[in-house]
This record gives C-alpha cells, sequence and structure tokens, in this order.
C-alpha cells in the first residue's frame, strides 16, 4: 500500500531532516512538502529519495484558507492522507515585560493556530482510512524557561493538544505522537541560543531516525505521550560517549 505523507517546516532543519529519513521507508510514495522557503523545500525535495512522487508548496501556514485548500486538492488527489508532520515552528525569546502583542500573537499563529487548522483540515481525509500524527514541540514546553514565555508556552500548548487528540481520535484508527527535541543544532536553536557551539548538540539527522522509529510499527506504543528526545553525554574508558535516549513524560 503506497502511502501519502504532508511534512510542514520542510525546508531545513528536523522538517528537512524528517523527510529525508522518511523518503527511506519503502511504503511512503506521496510527499508534500509546505515551508515559506521555495528553494528551502527544493533543496530538501533534491536529498530525498529518487523514487517518491514529491510535491513541493512554498507557503505562508498562517494563511488559513489558502492550508486548507491545499489540503483539500492532496486529499481529492491521493484519495486520503496518512501521515501529518507537524513541524513548523517559530521563536522570538524575550522576557515578559519585553516581548509585545504583537509578538505574542504571532507566535501563537505559527506554533499553535496554523498546526490546528492543518491538523483539523487533514484528519476530515485521515478519519476515512486511520493515519498517524506527529507533532514537534520542545522541552521547552515542559520546564520553566525564563526568557522564552511565548514560544514555551506555546509548546506546552502543542503537548497538550497532541495529548488530546489522541484520546480524541482514537475511534478513527488516528496515532497521535508529539516529540519534544532538546538541545538541537537548527536554525531555530541559533536564536535561542547564539552563542553554543552547535556541533556539541543533537542533529537534526537524529531527530529524523528517532522520527522514523515512532511511525514504524514498532513505535506503536508510543502515541498520547510526550516523547522527550535528546543526547546525554556520559564518560566511558575516558571518553565522551554520545547516546540518543528517548524519554516518556
Amino acid at each position: 500500500m503506497t502511502k501519502t505523507c504532508v511534512i510542514t517546516g520542510a525546508s531545513r532543519g528536523i522538517g528537512r531532516a524528517i523527510a529525508v529519513s522518511l523518503s527511506e521507508q519503502a511504503d511512503i510514495s506521496n510527499f508534500i512538502l509546505i515551508a515559506r522557503s521555495k528553494d528551502g523545500i527544493e533543496e530538501t525535495k533534491h536529498l530525498m529519495a529518487g523514487d517518491k512522487h514529491i510535491e513541493c508548496y512554498a507557503m505562508d501556514l498562517t494563511v488559513y484558507d489558502d492550508v486548507r485548500e491545499l489540503i483539500q486538492q492532496v486529499g481529492d488527489n491521493f484519495g486520503t492522507i496518512d501521515m501529518l508532520i507537524n513541524v513548523a515552528g517559530y521563536a522570538n525569546p524575550k522576557s515578559l515585560l519585553e516581548t509585545t502583542v504583537d509578538d505574542w500573537e504571532e507566535t501563537y499563529r505559527i506554533n499553535v493556530h496554523s498546526l490546528f487548522n492543518i491538523t483539523k483540515e487533514t484528519v476530515r481525509f485521515m478519519k476515512k482510512t486511520g493515519g498517524k500524527i506527529l507533532n514537534v514541540a520542545s522541552t521547552a514546553g515542559s520546564s520553566a524557561r525564563p526568557g522564552w514565555l511565548a514560544y514555551a508556552s506555546s509548546k506546552a500548548a502543542l503537548i497538550s493538544i497532541s495529548e488530546t487528540l489522541s484520546a480524541e481520535l482514537s475511534e478513527y484508527g488516528i496515532l497521535v505522537y508529539c516529540i519534544s527535541p532538546g538541545r538541537c543544532a537548527t536554525e531555530l536553536r541559533k536564536v535561542l541560543a547564539p552563542d553554543e557551539d552547535p556541533t556539541t548538540i543533537m542533529q537534526p539527522e537524529e531527530v529524523g531516525d528517532v522520527v522514523k522509529q515512532l511511525l514504524s510499527d514498532t513505535g506503536i506504543c508510543l502515541d498520547g505521550q510526550n516523547i522527550v528526545v535528546r543526547k546525554q553525554v556520559t564518560k566511558a574508558s575516558k571518553k565522551s560517549v554520545i547516546e540518543q535516549q528517548v524519554t516518556v513524560s
């Protein structure tokens, strides 16, 4: 059976890594890549397996009517949508007194409202055949992050949305996953921690591998939970050993 997968935020970072990783799956034939950067998603397409049908759409997810039209088009063309990967995100970290209403609303439009919109439209098709939804939150959404109020609270909302939808959509055979990556070498991380050395932290490709595992048959028991993905450095035989850890909270 061929499957159709929609990925937002696919132009770079974790979204690109997930697209490339999932393109190695034999059962996924059709990919719909969405991001603001046309050049970015075209580059992602070139990095993916060559035997896939890949469509790229440069669009703003907060233009909700355009997104609804696109999902309607995808559902009509392929009959259903089997996977939705919500990666697109935004951060402008500021303290409470520095955060404007515009900053707050922009963060929620991109991180929460657009996810709600595309998920709702996708489920209209997905409920006919079942499917899988994966939302990318952050460890910032489950711990105190002074100076990151808008971003952290928006990611906390994603965790709650994922847990609620997991229960609500189970009757349709839809599994909802939520991952919360820790420190990861993305463009967004550069905004949050500009002085950090990106080579010392988790790479997007490692998150992509975790997502591929989750969306395979082996990840069937991990839906409905906040899955923290991070690297832990330990000392063994006087060497630094980096181990990928997945924890469920």
